[in-house]
Formats: C-alpha cells, sequence, structure tokens
C-alpha cells in the first residue's frame, strides 16, 4: 500500500535557499506548502514554500 504523506523540501521565498525537509498529507492537502520559517542565511522570518 502506497504511503499518504509525500516528503517535501522548503525554499526561501527571499534568499531560495533550501533550508527545512518536512511531510505532508497529499489527500489533505494537494497544493503546495506556504510556511513562515527562520532562515539562517537571511537572519529573519521568512516565507518558504514547496520546491518542486
Amino acid at each position: 500500500m502506497a504511503s499518504k504523506r509525500d516528503q517535501v523540501i522548503l525554499k526561501c521565498t527571499v534568499c531560495g535557499n533550501e533550508n527545512y525537509i518536512t511531510t505532508r498529507n497529499k489527500r489533505n492537502k494537494p497544493e503546495k506548502m506556504q510556511i513562515k520559517k527562520y532562515c539562517e542565511h537571511c537572519r529573519k522570518m521568512t516565507d518558504h514554500k514547496e520546491k518542486k
């Protein structure tokens, strides 16, 4: 049986660094993730979008 969770990489929208790896449920959230997370390169809270 296939897994319902999908591993995604989160990328900073400001500098473009790939900072986080997380999972999401493909059935409940088919759209791409966008979360505010801390970026070490920018040294502030920025939006991180799912990279595909």
